[in-house]
């Protein structure tokens, strides 16, 4: 238990201000209290929590909501494959740890040595980081209720969290043309569906990386088969010479 502890550590100093962050939201957007620990509970999902106070506050539709939330978690789909889970036993604890696999979880123990690992490391950790990030809501939500008067501009926060990923995702010149095809999307969802853009865009940004995918395949196989039809075959030798094999 005490390694989990340790390796929560790090992970909960950088959860523990999100969920503060999230914990002011609710308050800020006049929703219920509990709705900041029922989130960071039932949820567990940082950034989506976030995405969440904001989606509701606004009566969004329930199929945009969950569209949104499928886009933004759909990586998890794929983290069991690579993830430890095995060395936990199948049951409650495994499902736990499964439901519990946020990014950082996944973070610190895919690439821990497999000697390194056990079930009461893994699942104190997670438990852990989920309590920060519950910590960090409950008192985000007592502080809120002593200001005397709401934050103004508090509610830009999720859209700079989210600035700040694109900004660092963006660090790579291989990203640039994601950046593009989303302000695309953005821009033409806006125009052709105005009354639902946040889900029209998502879907047009979703077709357009499919489209990215197959077409940087094709290429690349065209440059694999130029490259093989330029290399030099070797010669024949002619008549009367002797290979040098």
């Amino acid at each position: 238990m005490r390694q989990g502890a340790v390796d929560s550590l790090g992970v909960g100093l950088g959860i523990f201000p999100l969920g503060f962050a999230l914990g002011l939201l609710v308050i800020q957007a006049d929703l219920p209290w509990w709705l900041a620990p029922a989130l960071s509970i039932v949820v567990f999902a940082g950034s989506v929590e976030l995405l969440l106070v904001s989606l509701i506050a606004t009566s969004t539709p329930l199929l945009t909501i969950a569209a949104t939330v499928f886009a933004l978690n759909f990586r998890h789909v794929f983290y069991p494959l690579s993830f430890p889970v095995q060395v936990i036993k199948p049951g409650i604890r495994r499902a736990y740890s499964i439901y519990a696999m946020i990014d950082e979880a996944y973070a610190t123990y895919v690439l821990m040595p497999p000697e390194r690992l056990s079930s009461t490391r893994m699942l104190t950790g997670q438990l852990l980081m989920q309590a920060y990030w519950v910590a960090g809501g409950v008192l985000g939500v007592i502080v809120a209720s002593f200001l005397p008067t709401p934050i103004e501009g508090f509610e830009f926060a999720l859209v700079s969290l989210f600035i700040v990923m694109a900004l660092d995702a963006a660090r790579s010149r291989n990203e640039i043309p994601s950046i593009v095809l989303a302000g695309f999307s953005v821009a033409l969802a806006m125009v052709l569906v105005p009354e639902a853009p946040l889900l029209a865009a998502l879907g047009i940004f979703t077709l357009t990386l499919v489209a990215r995918f197959f077409w940087e395949r094709r290429r690349r196989a065209e440059s694999l088969n130029q490259d093989a039809a330029d290399t030099p075959k070797d010669e024949a030798p002619k008549d009367g010479e002797v290979s040098d094999a």
